[in-house]
């Protein structure tokens, strides 16, 4: 079996398994192996048009040749024993035309090159001039009916169309042991390539009943009950045009296959027998409508042997070809199926990459033990020391093989004191070195003298340390973003019919239409609706009307995240709406009244369900500042809205600026994030100034100590937690604020005396106020870069209130409430 693939072009390629029976193991030989070109080159070298053009042959021909090359040679034959079985001389025709194709192309293809494009035209003008050449030979020099050049035109036409229809169904024709979902024109295509063949066993007989008109009723009769009346009735008109165009007679053909196609279609509900009894049904009612009586029993059996062949279909064949056919129940479902394992392949490889990183991240974590380090880098020092003084002393031995512990004991204490920064050594341990050492001076001097190296390389190691673990950090946010991703891919489609039909009757009991529905979760909190309006004129029906009701059905409040117009119409996503909302102002003014701000700030909506304010405060002033203070804020966005955590996010930034340069350019950060369903806020502030909280009279201070980014690659983020509510004031400020206002003793007792006085709930108003005050105690000067961040939380109510509507319940008795439609 054939695993699901996806091809080039990313169209699903379809499983298939055609069992191990005897259907099974025919359609493999017939499809799979390309045989069922060889009955079907037999039959396209048998049709004929008006009983005197023949298209179809070089056209299957030219087709197979440059799709199926292989297959070329058996069905060069099978359409000379199909031509000969009409005559030999239809035989000797179709004989040169297929050998001056061969020739043509042999002769252009260093033109061609193996492409397919000119190959309608080689058979167009084959045929042109063989049948041109043949009304000549057969009609004498003297005379050539324009007739016969008229239908030698005609019949190359057909088939340079012809050709491009075989060319477009061959894969189909020939699987090559994949089935790819077919479109709307390349069904069409194929309906006519069957059609085509069926015209191939025109004066076949039996009995009476001609196999040509129950092989066009068996193929509408089951492309009705695979696809439906569309397609049915597609099928119909297709089919008894190209049997007219073989036998004028059979023109009524058409009226039969026609309405069979349609009602089989109406009737595809009751699988097989629906689709007969519309054969059945459409043959009388053409029998009626010829002689005003049915009397052509002929047509009946017809219809009554195409019903046969219908019913001995094997069951296997017919879900395969239904899962080819756009529209139908077993093509979604087996889109879906194949979605879904696209969706659990990407997932599991997710939670690869994710244990990846996971490892990776475990590999940086695990290092040697601090002291164990320690120890090794004093032994390497110590031997340093000892090879330059006691290499070539005499008590060489008797310090370090028969007093090792109280030499090296003693040298280490040497090396601790000289390394805490004092110029000589302490009394004590001057004194033991004179009485232990032979030469204290030398030893002294020759550890102060490499003691630089050592610092050197201790810092050199501490810094690699902070690498490594800052490395893990991020690898382990990386992982964990990405097994969180798998998870929710992993999360099933949850299907809700009774939600679906809940909904749909409340929204038509309001006069709203709606064409399709998908309800993926009803859960509180994460409600997710998608929904079709077909005639929405585009006044916010969605907003005003549809919200509401959905409001009240679910007993939480939903709003429009998203509009897309489309052919059918608005299609609308609606979701809970969050418990809480912000509602920002920003106040700011550079050095001097300059253009150029050290500060940077930004108000970022993470995807989270979260709010987060940011203020970055460049050290000095001017570009350079600015530069840090910006590249600070976009890289704490990127960072935030990949669902790192805040924390890691920090840590990766501070690692990036510190690495960056080697410049004494630093910027502080000052990050609140909070939390719209709880108003739950964390604070992180890395060298920057004080915040404020105002609840009524009350001004509250959150202050946490860390240092400005860029100063060391590894700092450990102090985080502040506050519990926000609705009517708060969240002021965030840059030093240039906070430490402005000149003769202020206290600055912070000064601040809350402001933010308490400003009455202003606007948080715009309020920013502006509060600055203004901040340079008028400057006496009108901007001293420094400033900034200030007011952000107000209230809680979230749409602008639509909730909609009563009657209680919808799944029995027959509901029960009725008034449906007051007010809206706020």
């Amino acid at each position: 079996m054939q695993r699901a693939e996806r091809g080039i072009t990313g169209e699903a390629v379809l499983d298939r398994d055609w069992g191990k029976g005897f259907a099974g193991k025919t359609a493999f030989v017939l499809l799979d192996r390309g045989w069922v070109l060889v009955p079907a080159g037999f039959l396209f070298g048998r049709a004929l048009l008006l009983s005197q053009l023949s298209p179809f042959a070089l056209s299957f021909f030219a087709a197979v040749f440059v799709v199926k090359k292989e297959m070329a040679p058996r069905v060069f034959l099978a359409l000379l024993a199909g031509a000969f079985s009409i005559s030999p001389m239809h035989s000797a025709s179709a004989f040169a035309v297929l050998f001056s194709f061969l020739v043509l192309h042999r002769l252009f293809r260093t033109l061609h090159k193996g492409e397919t494009a000119p190959v309608p035209f080689f058979v167009f003008f084959t045929i042109l001039a063989v049948k041109s050449v043949l009304a000549y030979t057969l009609n004498g020099p003297e005379f050539v009916p324009t007739y016969d050049l008229v239908l030698a035109a005609v019949e190359a036409s057909l088939a340079f169309v012809l050709t491009l229809i075989f060319m477009q169904c061959m894969p189909f024709l020939s699987l090559s042991g994949r089935i790819r979902t077919l479109k709307t024109e390349e069904w069409i295509s194929l309906l006519i390539v069957f059609a085509s063949a069926s015209t191939g066993m025109v004066g076949w007989t039996v009995a009476g009943i001609e196999a040509d008109h129950v092989a066009a009723r068996y193929l509408v009769t089951t492309i009705s009950f695979l696809s439906g009346a569309a397609f049915g009735s597609a099928a119909g008109v297709v089919s008894g045009l190209i049997l007219s165009l073989a036998g004028v007679n059979d023109f009524h053909e058409m009226s039969i296959l026609a309405f069979a196609g349609l009602l089989g279609g109406l009737f595809k509900e009751w699988k097989r027998g629906g689709a007969i009894s519309g054969l059945m049904i459409a043959t009388v009612l053409a029998g009626f409508y010829g002689e005003g009586s049915f009397t052509n029993m002929t047509t009946f059996y017809e219809s009554m042997a195409a019903a046969a062949l219908l019913c001995i279909t094997p069951k296997t064949w017919t879900d395969h070809i239904s899962k080819l056919i756009p529209g139908t129940a077993e093509h979604s479902m087996e889109q879906q199926r194949y979605l879904r394992k696209v969706r659990d392949v990407t997932a599991d490889r997710m939670e690869q990459f994710s244990d990846l990183f996971d490892a990776l991240a475990g590999s940086f974590s695990r290092s040697e033990h601090h002291l164990e380090v320690e120890e090794r880098e004093v032994d390497l020092f110590l031997s340093g020391v000892t090879e330059k003084t006691c290499q070539t002393c005499f008590k060489k031995e008797q310090c370090w093989a028969y007093q090792f512990d109280e030499t090296y004991k003693l040298m280490k204490d040497i090396l601790e004191d000289a390394d805490a920064g004092k110029e000589s050594l302490s009394p004590h341990l001057s004194k033991e070195l004179e009485q232990y050492c032979f030469r204290p001076a030398r030893v002294e001097g020759e550890i102060r003298s490499q003691l630089t190296y050592y610092r050197a390389n201790k810092k050199l190691k501490q810094q690699m340390r902070d690498s490594r673990k800052i490395v893990a950090d991020q690898l382990e946010g990386v992982s964990k973003v990405m097994r969180d991703f798998a998870v929710e891919m992993k999360k099933e489609e949850e299907t809700h019919f009774s939600q679906e039909e809940k909904i749909t009757t409340a929204l038509e009991s309001f006069g709203m239409e709606i064409t399709d529905i998908d309800v993926f979760s009803v859960q509180k909190g994460t409600v997710d609706i998608e929904m079709t309006i077909p005639y929405a004129k585009g006044h916010g029906e969605s907003e005003k009307i549809i919200a509401p009701i959905l409001s009240d059905l679910l007993d939480e409040y939903i709003v429009v995240v998203d509009e897309q117009q489309d052919g059918s119409g608005i299609r609308s996503v609606f979701r809970s709406a969050k418990a809480f909302r912000v509602v920002t102002g920003f106040a700011h003014a550079a050095k001097g009244g300059g253009l150029v701000s050290g500060d940077s700030f930004s108000a970022i909506e993470i995807g989270t369900g979260k709010f987060a304010l940011a203020i970055s405060d460049g050290m000095g002033n001017g570009s350079r500042a600015h530069d840090e203070s910006s590249a600070t804020i976009s890289l704490l966005k990127q960072i935030l809205q990949s669902g790192i955590e805040e924390k890691v996010a920090v840590k990766s930034i501070n690692s990036i600026l510190s690495l960056r340069t080697n410049d004494e350019v630093f910027s502080t950060l000052d990050l609140a994030i909070i939390d719209l369903q709880d108003a739950r806020t964390v604070f992180l502030k890395v060298g920057s100034s004080p915040s404020f909280i105002k609840r009524g009279d009350q001004v509250m201070k959150v202050e946490a100590g860390n240092l400005p980014i860029g100063i060391f690659q590894q700092f450990e983020v102090e985080t502040v937690q506050e519990q926000l509510k609705s009517g708060d004031l969240l002021i965030t400020m840059s030093d240039g604020v906070f430490e402005g206002p000149d003769f202020i003793e206290n600055a912070e007792l000064w601040m809350k005396r402001k933010i308490k006085s400003i009455e202003t709930n606007d948080p715009q108003a309020f920013a502006d106020l509060l600055m203004d005050e901040v340079i008028r105690t400057q006496s009108n000067e901007i001293k420094d870069d400033m900034t200030l961040c007011v952000a107000r939380i209230e809680h979230n109510l749409p602008e639509w209130a909730a909609i009563p509507v009657y209680d919808i319940e799944p029995s027959e008795k509901k029960k009725k409430r008034p449906a007051r439609r007010r809206a706020v």
